[in-house]
């Protein structure tokens, strides 16, 4: 999903599963043709997944550091995927769209020039971002404090920093005005610096709990303001404010525009065409870096499974997926799935997507499709996905823990179909809390994904075992998935029904009174 919005929430349930040798059983255990799943599982190597990350990575290094969609390095990253998907068998299909690309010609900067120069990160969860509707603008000059409440109060909006013009008494023409979060919108406090002479705004988080990082979308409220402002977090704040005379440089160097980017659809040659087993991973990242984890990581381990799987002959037809500008809103996924005809959606059986899998802090997500942890159950179906991802886990004597199924990767267009799915996640922005260190390991109060949308989600962010473990999760369903869909759907006909039914808001025949 776009940066401005949290990929999903972890650690309302955590089972810790005593150790166990009791094999994955799944849905498809009495299948005869199950030995699929060892086979599958065994050739599917870490080792051989992150061979594709670090092409991902030589991708990124080449085009300017980003594999986002709408740029050169997506498109290799497209071409990558496409090719060795091909050579593996598969009928492959470059879906292109059109969607509108919000990202910057040249890299922003805030950087302090004195006292003691530092470059500071731009992004979300990281150390600014540029507000929404800011203009274009290159600046220094001296920051100047606007009314702060250092150390900030008690409760949120307790700063009234920049709210009334009198805020400003003695605000010298020509400075960048540094003001605190809090009691008016950010659209005030910006028009009252532009009044008062400011070349630049910078606007820093609260500073209570829950107030201190750049975890929202900031706006502005449409056209008109004439200065490059920021929101950063409440450490940088603190830190610009804490010498008086500190300069600064801001650049911000927008670019809205359409551009054109691409699916790519990898479909077995053999298998019930009525009866579809699908896996997907976004392949693009954020502007700000390579993605390697983000969702390098997603997109590696469902080709390698693929890669591995060409070799076997389904009972149902298997379909990958590779999503373009899921960063921008999930464009990719929505896309597919509206211009897919109901009667082509209603073969889908279940769909499985995997966006994140390495965290260096990981926990091992599962996508909450009973509903039980968060109350949000996805379709019927959903539910036995879960249950076989925690048969997985519970065989490899490994703790696993819920994560929200609230729609916000690329599961959300397929669910909102009433297709079956679920899927796993090893955490992004959100800090892993004592409970879970002492079952997963890690380090309690930093986040999951400490490089989560940043320049430093590179291959070094990554964590081995979590890439090798979920891997090995991903080729254990697909393959069980793919002789046998058990109790998660019915046959086609059926499920074109009861979905085409759902959709123009009428109940299934059998559920009408």
């Amino acid at each position: 999903m776009r940066s401005r919005l949290r990929k999903g929430m972890v650690g309302a349930v955590i089972t810790a599963v005593a150790l166990s040798s009791v094999a994955f059983t799944g849905t498809a255990s009495a299948h005869p043709k199950n030995n699929a799943v060892g086979k599958l599982v065994e050739a599917v190597s870490g080792k051989h997944v992150k061979k594709h990350l670090q092409t991902f990575q030589a991708i990124a290094n080449a085009n300017n550091g980003t594999r986002v969609s709408g740029t050169p390095g997506f498109d290799a990253s497209r071409d990558y995927v496409a090719k060795k998907l091909r050579d593996a068998g598969y009928n492959v299909t470059i879906q292109p769209f059109e969607f509108q690309f919000e990202g910057y010609v040249t890299p922003p900067a805030l950087e302090r020039t004195s006292p003691g120069p530092k470059a500071y990160t731009y992004g979300f969860f990281s150390d600014y971002v540029a507000m929404g509707d800011s203009p274009a603008g290159a600046v220094s000059g001296t920051v100047q404090a606007v009314d702060l409440v250092l150390p900030p109060g008690p409760a949120a909006n307790s700063s009234t920093s920049g709210c009334e013009a009198s805020d400003f008494a003695g605000f010298v023409p020509g400075n960048i005005a540094l003001m605190q979060r809090g009691t008016c919108n950010f659209r005030i406090k910006v028009d009252n610096a532009t009044a008062a002479g400011a070349i630049g705004a910078i606007v820093f988080n609260e500073g209570q709990e829950g107030r201190t990082e750049v975890d929202l979308n900031p706006v502005l409220g449409g056209p008109g303001v004439t200065i490059p402002a920021f929101f950063s977090s409440f450490a940088v704040g603190q830190e610009l404010a804490a010498t008086a005379g500190t300069t600064v440089k801001m650049n911000w160097d927008p670019i809205s525009e359409v551009r054109t980017t691409y699916n790519v659809i990898a479909q077995t040659k053999k298998g019930d065409p009525d009866n579809v087993v699908m896996a997907g991973a976004h392949l693009d990242s954020v502007q700000e870096g390579p993605g390697i984890n983000d969702n390098g990581s997603g997109s590696a381990g469902i080709l390698e499974v693929a890669i591995q799987f060409a070799k076997t002959k389904p009972k149902n037809q298997v379909r990958f997926a590779f999503w373009g500008a899921e960063e921008f809103g999930l464009l990719g996924s929505q896309h597919y799935v509206s211009t897919l005809p109901e009667e082509e959606r209603a073969k889908i059986a279940l769909y499985l997507n995997f966006d994140m899998i390495a965290s260096p802090n990981y926990t091992f997500g599962i996508y909450d499709g009973d509903g039980d942890a968060f109350g949000t159950a996805g379709p019927e179906g959903s539910a036995q996905i879960e249950e076989d991802f925690e048969k997985f886990f519970t065989g490899r004597g490994l703790p696993y823990t819920a994560t929200a199924f609230t729609g916000r990767s690329d599961y959300g267009p397929f669910i909102a179909a009433g297709i079956p799915a679920g899927g796993l996640f090893t955490g992004a922005e959100v800090l892993k809390t004592a409970e879970e260190a002492a079952i997963f390991g890690g380090t309690a109060g930093i986040p999951l994904d400490p490089c989560y949308h940043s320049v430093c989600d590179d291959i070094g962010n990554i964590s081995d075992k979590a890439l090798d473990v979920n891997s090995d999760a991903i080729a254990t369903l697909m393959a069980t998935y793919a002789f046998d869909t058990g109790t998660i759907g019915a046959a086609a006909p059926a499920r074109f029904a009861a979905r085409t039914q759902a959709a123009h808001g009428h109940a299934p025949a059998e559920a009408q009174s």
